[in-house]
């Protein structure tokens, strides 16, 4: 496993994080969940991303309860704050003050920990000013309860507000966590160079595209049985945007590129995000412990300049690269 610098900070984390998005407190039991972690700790990941919103706080308590044992000076844990959690009250969601300070004692209680590595806002709160979220975050990370401050799905230009207002309140604002993969680049025409201007990084999800880019799901065949796509707890939602014919031929004509490599096509997905130099880590899912270990190959690849082309040529028109999908990402109403 290699290990990279989150954002400008002495903060190091593995280039693969285990994620427990759709799967913890929801698609898998609770038994096979924490095989999965086990997987990962074995394989030499130490960084974790969860969320409270994630099976409404379900995913926390069951990473806490995976991770429980393990020496806390080793591992790294993020969580974030944003969704609407619990009864979905008025007041049980955003980026308030009020919400912040309660989300993080609930997540430290779940999670079975004093301190969580990275605290994120998950979207961006057109409904509070900026100001009384970052000044929330500075008392949870002077409260000792996060070392270290970060987004998720942030403009660039939100980007910039926000790392202003961190510096002016003497914390860091090191990291963004936007959606990146071979097919979905949204991020690279203003997210990165800004990032970069700010000594911000991208913590990636999803980036074998909800499974597409692994080349499972074939043009004009059935959805594999088991398959996310066949998942209405949420899965089916989130991937149903690639399935499209043109797309998958597309996919299926990387096969090739990922065996000259000594790859799956799943571990090239990974393998071509952590190829950008914004990327400190890319965070995988799993269903199975075997999915884990098949993902973290991916650590440590270099794919040649040639072959990074050749997969732009290969994916043409389908890949998506319009910025103003990233601004969509936060809701302009307000669930509760």
């Amino acid at each position: 496993m290699q290990f990279r610098y989150l954002g400008n900070s002495g903060f190091k984390i593995s280039e693969i994080t285990y994620g427990n998005w759709l799967t913890h407190g929801s698609q898998v039991e609770n038994d096979t969940a924490a095989a999965c972690v086990r997987a990962a700790l074995d394989a030499g990941i130490t960084t974790f991303d969860t969320a409270d919103v994630y099976a409404n706080t379900a995913a926390e308590t069951v990473l806490g309860e995976a991770l429980k044992g393990e020496r806390r000076q080793s591992i790294e844990i993020f969580t974030k704050v944003f969704g609407p959690t619990g009864p979905k009250g008025h007041n049980d969601v955003g980026l308030s003050r009020k919400h912040i300070l309660e989300s993080i004692d609930g997540s430290l209680s779940r999670l079975q920990t004093d301190y969580v590595d990275l605290y994120q806002a998950h979207r961006y709160d057109y409904f509070t000013p900026i100001e009384e979220t970052m000044q929330a975050f500075a008392d949870v990370v002077r409260q000792g309860k996060a070392l270290y401050i970060g987004v998720s799905e942030w403009t660039a230009e939100q980007l910039r507000a926000g790392a202003a207002l961190a510096k002016e309140l003497d914390i860091q604002l090191i990291s963004n966590q936007p959606e990146y993969s071979a097919l979905w680049r949204v991020i690279e025409a203003e997210v990165v160079p800004a990032s970069k201007e700010l000594g911000i990084s991208q913590i990636v999800w999803s980036p074998v595209a909800q499974g597409v880019l692994s080349g499972k799901y074939r043009p004009g065949a059935p959805l594999p049985e088991g398959s996310r796509a066949t998942d209405e707890k949420g899965g089916a939602g989130a991937v149903k945007r690639w399935l499209t014919d043109d797309v998958l031929t597309r996919v299926q004509e990387l096969t090739p590129i990922a065996r000259e490599l000594g790859l799956t096509p799943a571990q090239l997905a990974v393998a071509w995000v952590l190829q950008n130099e914004n990327v400190a880590t890319a965070i995988i899912g799993a269903s199975r412990p075997e999915q884990v270990l098949e993902n973290v190959k991916a650590s440590g690849v270099t794919i040649p300049a040639e072959l990074l082309a050749r997969i732009d040529d290969v994916l043409g028109d389908v890949i998506e690269r319009d910025p103003s999908h990233t601004r969509e990402r936060s809701p302009k109403t307000r669930e509760a």
